[in-house]
């Protein structure tokens, strides 16, 4: 009898820290489920255990358990942080931590980038600091708890002592634990190890594009040894305009409901068949790095030593073009990858973040400059704009937005479809970005119609690096490589010599990570190399369908 009381008291004074066990436990592996999904779950919940475990074994010292609440809290929240992260960036961009996409924003992205994204997306990250929030407070309360029950269940004098069924249960927990840490795999997906390998891998990626001088050396010399020649002598403009998350159906140049685009419609209506409006254009990429990689490689694989196939204003350069790189953005990967192959640099913006409020009509007065130069018979000049990108706001002059007042067609479509007054907001904004960028690109398009002699060769070529979700698929706003809005762009060719293609051509589907074989026939430019079917100027174009991350109902609408 003496045996059997002494094992219920035992029990019942392991109970109270038992309860602080599961309920910490409860909690962790709430935000574990919320980060991870399957096997993943399993694992990191042993690699999780030996912490909370610890929990249930008694100590009598005060200052060994208020010590041990403090690193089982840490603990906890450490775990409850990588699931915040995690389900974020699933929920958000369909995305892990330290996949392509979320590595090359990560290492292209300041502090003050980043406290802008933050300013943009707050009511997300109010959402989820509330979460963690939440956690820690339970996890406190029950850590705090669990110490304090078991010094109240510990008499003067007594042994702290747990059942021997609950020590066979702990170290056998424990022993599975010591064997998750020893797999490499399971190890690896630990928060302090994975955090500290991500951010790693961010300064890698940094230190990667702080210098690549050489591999721009290559790459030039990869483009001679090609050796690309023009077709035919004589002057030759032709204008890349690369704009910024700029969704087509935003654009009243594509049938939108708002008057977005009347600049463009009437360059349209003047230009006739030298202007083609590709009705059916699309990015194969969400993000602009992996966006611009692709256009300028040709949509091209890496090779199967590793280096990239060839720079498209390399090909241009050994062609004997010069070349300008005209930018509205402040970014370092943009200029190191592709900005700095140019003959001319010319960074407008000087200021890096989100909130750059530097227009894009700055750069107008450059590309002039760049048109009347007389030092060569030859030009290649590229405008990289921001577009629409976030913030909408700040993308057009301040009070040019028409469409805030209005309650029209558009905004009663956004009312019934169920989206909410913030995305309405942003609809607005983004409508009134799409407005003033119509002025600007409209007047990039005159300045190419208007330059040189008027039997001079010109082309000009203008795209998007990817869409925008305002409200068109689901109830937010931003980059969205989860619905097709993230990829659904604008594509328009002009040239003044030979008609384009018009009609059900121009109802062909079209790739921007295609489009260097179409601007190397507007460049005019022969090469080892070229693929015809991948032109969508050339009668043998084929369509294929992009890889993306979305199943689109039909890239013919």
């Amino acid at each position: 009898m003496t045996t059997l009381h002494s094992e219920a008291s035992a029990v019942r004074n392991a109970s109270h820290p038992l309860l602080a066990c599961g309920a910490v436990g409860a909690t962790l592996l709430a935000f574990i489920v919320l980060g991870h999904d399957g096997r993943r779950i399993a694992q990191l919940a042993l690699l999780a255990a030996p912490m909370v475990l610890w929990l249930a074994w008694p100590l009598r010292g005060a200052r060994l358990r208020r010590l041990r609440a403090a690193l089982v809290w840490l603990w906890v929240m450490g775990f409850a942080l990588d699931g915040v992260a995690r389900a974020y960036l699933l929920d958000t961009y369909q995305a892990a931590p330290d996949g392509a996409m979320v590595l090359g924003a990560a290492a292209n992205t300041s502090v003050r980038e980043s406290t802008e994204y933050l300013r943009m997306h707050w009511r997300s990250a109010v959402v989820w600091s509330a979460a963690l929030a939440g956690a820690a407070v339970l996890a406190g309360m029950f850590v705090r708890r669990g110490a304090a029950a078991v010094s109240a269940s510990l008499a003067p004098g007594m042994r702290p002592r747990l059942p021997f069924w609950l020590r066979s249960l702990v170290l056998a927990l424990l022993l599975l634990a010591c064997l998750a840490y020893a797999s490499k795999p399971w190890r690896r997906l630990h928060p302090a190890l994975f955090w500290s390998q991500w951010s790693h891998s961010v300064h890698a990626l940094r230190a990667a594009w702080a210098d690549q001088q050489q591999v721009r050396d290559r790459m030039m010399a990869q483009a001679k040894a090609i050796a690309p020649v023009p077709l035919e002598a004589g002057p030759s403009t032709v204008v890349l305009v690369i704009t910024d998350s700029i969704n087509r159906d935003n654009m009243a140049l594509y049938g939108y409901g708002r008057p977005t685009t009347p600049r463009l419609l009437a360059h349209k209506a003047q230009a006739g068949d030298q202007m083609a409006v590709l009705r059916n254009a699309w990015s194969a990429d969400a993000s602009t790095l992996p966006a611009l990689r692709n256009l300028f490689h040709f949509g091209l694989p890496h090779t199967e030593n590793g280096e990239n196939p060839p720079h498209l204003l390399a090909l241009a350069r050994a062609a004997g073009y010069k070349v300008w790189w005209i930018s509205n953005h402040d970014d370092l990967a943009i200029e190191q990858q592709h900005a700095r192959f140019a003959d001319v640099v010319d960074m407008v913006n000087r200021t890096p973040g989100r909130a750059s409020a530097s227009l894009d009509g700055e750069i107008l007065d450059c590309v002039q400059e760049a048109l009347q130069d007389a030092g060569t018979d030859r030009k290649l000049i590229v405008v990289h704009l921001m577009g629409a990108h976030p913030h909408y706001s700040l993308r057009f002059p301040e009070n040019a937005n028409p469409f805030d007042d209005d309650v029209d067609a558009v905004e009663t479509g956004l009312v019934k479809n169920g989206r909410s007054a913030w995305v309405r907001r942003f609809r607005q904004e983004y409508d009134a970005a799409l407005l003033y960028h119509d002025f600007v690109v409209s007047e990039l398009l005159q300045q190419t119609r208007s330059a040189g002699k008027p039997h001079d060769y010109r082309a000009w070529i203008y795209l998007s690096d990817h869409g925008q979700e305002v409200g068109h698929g689901s109830d937010r706003a931003g980059h969205s490589p989860s619905t097709a809005s993230g990829y659904r762009i604008p594509a328009v060719i002009w040239r003044n010599r030979q008609p384009l293609p018009d009609g059900a051509a121009q109802q062909q589907p079209f790739r921007a990570d295609w489009a260097a074989w179409t601007l190397m026939d507007l460049l005019k430019i022969q090469w080892r190399g070229q693929v015809p079917e991948r032109n969508v100027l050339d009668p043998a174009y084929r369509w294929q369908a992009p890889k993306i991350p979305v199943a689109v109902e039909s890239f013919s609408r």
